[in-house]
């Protein structure tokens, strides 16, 4: 069967204020790409504009969970939030509608035509407030932006791309330093994949300095390591440059490196004052790399099984997440450890740290199975918040 002919898009006034390098435009057109819609159309062609046209303020900055809600909905008027006036900043109109949809945006929303009465929504109101593929509950944002509100513009754009489960490094030490270099990077040529690039090399560094017990600098490029791990997922979201490549690239090596630095630790430490008996270093590397790997099980089994991610399940676990056995909090164990000139305490905390970690893990886990033995429906916390299904 025929596709049913795309929406044209039709930009209402200028913006030259670059938003992570992009106008608002030129950021729009990026967002409306993947649903096929390209067609970009002037206020006087908005009568031969096909099946419908999507009106846009060219200074309109608009989240990502709104553009296919805007899209699928014809008749739509999208409020911006950012005035006490709530003025519209996008409209999806039906052509014979077009001219009136235009005028919604240039004069405000005092005289909205009737078609369009209905339709008034603010952004909380659209009902994308669960955003499952960043595990958090958050309100999109529908903005303009200007030359004197740009820096607070592009810090809410950025800190929506931050996933709501993640750990308490992630959460709360990196965002502001990870803004600035972000928002240096993104008009330049450095795409996300050569940040990852990077840090997978901050990985290998960090493996040699750790087997050469240099714990000061191997702990100075492993942190370096999860703070480019950082700005690369927020540069590939700001600038709308986030591939299957650079995805698996990514979460591959997140996925693949951390029982080898615990490994070159342990190595690190049999060259020096603080090496571990033989048999005791294997039980403790053991502990470590058999527990990171059973959790990391226990989290497939969840989304396999249950269709839920483990750690934003009820709001105990999602504030869990934030200290549980990872990379982040274990670096920090490792780091203190360093700091007091005790590695080797280090490790054994590690190990201490992940067992336990596993047990509340398997009860997580345990837990979820009998909720849902029970006839249970399993969702986030965040989903039954939000009201829906």
């Amino acid at each position: 069967m025929p596709h049913e002919p795309a929406p044209c898009v039709c930009f209402i006034g200028m913006s030259d204020v670059k938003l992570w390098g992009m106008t608002p435009a030129e950021r729009m057109l990026k967002l409306l790409a993947p649903h096929g819609i390209g067609n970009v159309v002037s206020e006087d062609d908005l009568k031969g504009s096909g099946p419908s046209v999507i009106l846009i303020r060219a200074d309109a900055v608009l989240d990502v969970p709104i553009v296919p809600l805007l899209i699928g909905d014809v008749g739509l008027v999208l409020l911006g939030e950012e005035t006490a006036t709530e003025r519209p900043v996008a409209v999806h109109s039906p052509p014979e509608h077009a001219a009136e949809a235009a005028k919604i945006l240039v004069d405000g929303n005092d005289r909205v035509p009737v078609y369009f009465r209905a339709k008034m929504k603010r952004p909380g109101e659209l009902d994308a407030s669960y955003w499952k593929a960043l595990r958090k509950r958050e309100n999109p944002y529908a903005l303009t932006i200007g030359r004197d509100n740009a820096r607070s513009v592009e810090w809410r754009s950025f800190m929506g791309t931050y996933k709501g489960a993640t750990d308490v490094v992630t959460k709360h030490l990196w965002p502001w330093p990870a803004f600035h270099v972000t928002r240096w990077i993104a008009p330049t040529a450095i795409t996300p994949n050569l940040v990852t690039a990077l840090s997978a090399v901050c990985v290998v560094l960090a493996f040699w300095l750790f087997m050469e017990a240099h714990w000061a600098l191997g702990l100075a490029a492993a942190w370096a390591m999860t703070f480019l791990d950082t700005v690369d997922g927020k540069l590939a979201r700001v600038t709308l440059t986030s591939s299957k490549w650079g995805n698996v690239f990514d979460h591959g090596i997140d996925l693949v490196h951390p029982p080898f630095w615990y490994a070159a630790w342990a190595v690190g430490l049999g060259a020096t004052e603080y090496a571990l008996e033989a048999e005791y270093s294997l039980w403790i590397l053991g502990a470590i790399i058999a527990g990171y790997i059973l959790q990391r099980l226990m989290e497939g089994a969840a989304i396999a099984w249950l269709g839920l991610e483990i750690h934003i399940w009820r709001r105990i676990d999602t504030l869990f997440r934030q200290i549980t056995a990872r990379r982040n909090p274990n670096l920090v164990i490792m780091t203190v450890s360093a700091i007091i000139g005790r590695p080797d305490w280090g490790l054994i905390a590690v190990a201490a740290w992940t067992v336990l970690c596993l047990v509340l893990h398997g009860l997580q886990l345990l837990q979820a199975f009998v909720a849902k033995s029970r006839g249970g429906n399993l969702q986030s916390w965040m989903n039954q918040q939000a009201g829906t299904s």
